[in-house]
């Protein structure tokens, strides 16, 4: 299974609501200023997510977007289906043969485990943690 640019650009959306959770809504444009990112393709992933009640929108001189649930609400694994479907290693999985099959199922699990055991606070802390540290030059 591969995550295209859909899957990882909606966490980036939804890692940077989650990080101003309970302030001001954030824009889209902010979110692609700060991530290099182009807003127009950002504005195409807004509405799955929206739609699939992860985000509310707020309108307004001050308005944005803003988590329609606590961060430690929404996992991983909810983004990445919304915007890529399914998770699932290969497709037709019941057409394979049972060895095969087995194996592509636990691969499936583990990837499963992992996208919803992991929430979007998580995600958050682990962001902000990881840019307050220092950077060494060699």
């Amino acid at each position: 299974m591969k995550i295209s640019t859909k899957g990882r650009y909606g966490l980036t959306i939804m890692i940077a609501l989650a990080k101003k959770h309970h302030q001001v809504p954030v824009s889209l444009k902010t979110i692609a200023t700060e991530n290099n990112l182009s807003e127009n393709y950002l504005e195409q992933l807004i509405a799955p997510l929206r739609n699939a009640g992860l985000v509310k929108s707020v309108r307004g001189a001050h308005g944005g977007y803003l988590l329609a649930k606590e961060p430690d609400e929404i996992s991983a694994g909810d983004v990445i289906r919304v915007l890529e479907g399914p998770i699932s290693p290969v497709e037709a999985l019941e057409d394979e043969e049972p060895a095969k099959k087995e194996l592509w199922m636990r691969i499936r699990d583990a990837v499963k485990e992992v996208l919803d055991t992991t929430t979007l606070e998580d995600l958050a802390k682990y962001d902000q943690n990881s840019q307050d540290g220092y950077m060494f030059y060699i």
